[in-house]
C-alpha cells in the first residue's frame, strides 16, 4: 500500500487528515524518529568534542527588543568556526538565539520555525508571544534525554508582543523551564560577564540605537573575559549578529550597520579598554 502511494505521487492519508495544530505532535505520531530528542546516539569511547555556540544577549527598549550574538563556535579549546550565526528569526515578530550544542541547536530552531508556520496555516492565526514561548519550552523539554548526555540546547527567545505592544524576552533551562526576563538577559558561556555589563549600563526607555550599543558593549565585555566568546574580528570583517524586533517585524542589521556600531565602540575602547563606566551613585 505504501509503495503504491509513493508510486502514485499521492501523500498518505495521515498527511491529509486534519489534526493537531502542533507540528511536533504530528511528527510524534507519524515520524517520531525525526525529532532531535528521539535520535539514538552512536556508542563511542572517550570524550567527543562537538561545536558549541556561546554568548547571546538581549535588551528591551521603548519600541521593541534587540537580540544579538557573537560569531564564535568552539570545540574544547579549539575555535571550530569564526562566523557562525546564532540568532534566527522564528517568525515575523520573534527571534531565537542559541547557545549549546551548535548542530542540534540549529536543528531545533528549524523545527521551531516549522512549528509556528504550521500553527498559522492550520489555525489561520498566529500564536501569541506567550504561546510561542510555551511551544519552545515544550521542544526544549523533549530534548532532555540528549541534554542529560551532554548535548544541551539553551535558547534565548525574544519578540514583539502585539497584544501588549512591547518587546519581551524569555530565557530557559535545559528542562524547558521558562522565565521572563525584564530589561535584559544573557545566556551562554560568556553570559556572566555580559550580564554584568548589561546590569550596569541598562536604562529604562532606551532608544533603538542605544539598545544596539548596549548589547554590543556587553558582547565586547564577554569576549574580553571568556575565551569561548568571539569578539568582533575587524580584520576579517566578522561582526556580531545584531537583530531588532519592533511593531514592524524582525530586522537584522546589515553588515554596514553592524560595522558602524562595532567600530564606534572599538574606537572608544582604544582609549578606555574596559569600556564605559557606570555612575557610582
Amino acid at each position: 500500500m505504501e509503495a503504491n502511494t509513493r508510486s502514485s505521487g499521492r501523500l498518505p492519508a495521515a498527511f491529509l487528515t486534519p489534526g493537531s495544530s502542533s507540528f511536533m505532535d504530528f511528527l510524534t505520531e507519524h515520524s517520531p524518529e525525526m525529532l532531535p530528542g528521539n535520535r539514538e546516539l552512536p556508542s563511542v569511547q572517550g570524550a567527543v568534542e562537538l561545536p558549541h555556540g556561546t554568548t547571546i544577549v538581549g535588551a528591551t527598549f521603548s519600541g521593541g527588543v534587540v537580540l544579538a550574538g557573537d560569531r564564535r563556535a568552539t570545540m574544547g579549546n579549539i575555535i571550530a568556526q569564526r562566523d557562525v550565526q546564532k540568532v534566527f528569526p522564528a517568525d515575523e515578530y520573534s527571534a531565537v538565539g542559541i547557545a549549546g550544542t551548535a548542530g542540534l541547536a540549529v536543528e531545533m530552531v528549524k523545527l521551531f520555525q516549522l512549528e509556528l508556520e504550521h500553527f498559522e496555516k492550520v489555525e489561520g492565526a498566529t500564536l501569541s508571544l506567550e504561546g510561542k514561548a510555551n511551544r519552545l519550552s515544550t521542544m526544549i523539554r523533549s530534548n532532555l534525554g540528549m541534554a542529560m548526555q551532554g548535548l544541551a540546547v539553551v535558547p534565548l527567545f525574544a519578540g514583539w508582543d502585539v497584544n501588549r505592544e512591547k518587546g519581551r524576552i524569555f530565557s530557559y533551562d535545559v528542562t524547558g523551564g521558562r522565565s521572563e526576563e525584564f530589561g535584559f538577559a544573557a545566556i551562554g558561556s560568556g553570559s556572566v560577564f555580559a550580564r554584568g555589563a548589561l546590569k550596569k549600563l541598562y536604562r529604562e526607555n532606551l532608544t533603538e540605537s542605544q539598545a544596539i550599543t548596549l548589547v554590543t558593549q556587553a558582547l565586547f565585555d564577554a569576549a574580553d573575559d571568556d575565551s569561548a566568546t568571539g569578539g568582533p574580528d575587524l580584520a576579517r570583517r566578522i561582526y556580531p549578529v545584531l537583530t531588532v524586533i519592533t511593531d514592524e517585524g524582525f530586522r537584522r542589521l546589515t553588515e554596514g550597520e553592524a560595522s558602524e556600531a562595532v567600530r564606534a565602540i572599538h574606537e572608544q575602547r582604544l582609549q578606555e579598554p574596559d569600556g564605559p563606566r557606570a555612575e557610582l551613585l
